[in-house]
């Protein structure tokens, strides 16, 4: 097991999300490391079940979860998202989606659902799923 305390993001690859995430989870939840998983539109590849990058994702999570010992995923949807261009609203519906599927892995996880509107860059959360 690795050293320290670290935390799991599956996030955007737009590098404006990458920062305000990292950031915020380091000061919110007392963590010294973000492991972060990055996909286009992710909120979108999980809430539709896309095998392929559910499997990418899933195993990457994994590994956070037991190798590093990562007791916290933070799934991340974001305005202006070149990958999942849909409204803030059908960003939010994949986003609980996603959380449900994230879920059913039954890792022992809290689950974190996070919006970031590309005005301010500042998180929101929109739902929590405690193991």
């Amino acid at each position: 097991m690795a050293e320290g305390t670290f935390g799991t993001a599956v996030n955007c690859m737009d590098g404006r999300v990458q920062l305000p995430i990292i950031n915020w989870m380091v000061d919110k939840y007392h963590l010294d490391y973000v492991d972060m998983i990055t996909e286009p539109g992710p909120d979108k590849i999980l809430a539709e079940r896309d095998a392929e990058g559910t499997a990418s994702i899933k195993r990457r999570v994994e590994i956070s979860v037991t190798k590093h010992g990562s007791r916290l995923v933070v799934l991340v949807s974001h305005g202006d998202c070149a990958g999942n261009p849909v409204p803030e609203e059908v960003h939010l519906g994949q986003l609980r989606k996603a959380m449900e599927l994230v879920r059913s892995w039954d890792l022992p996880v809290t689950i974190v659902g996070v919006w970031l509107d590309d005005k301010t860059w500042q998180p929101e959360i929109v739902a929590v799923i405690s193991p």
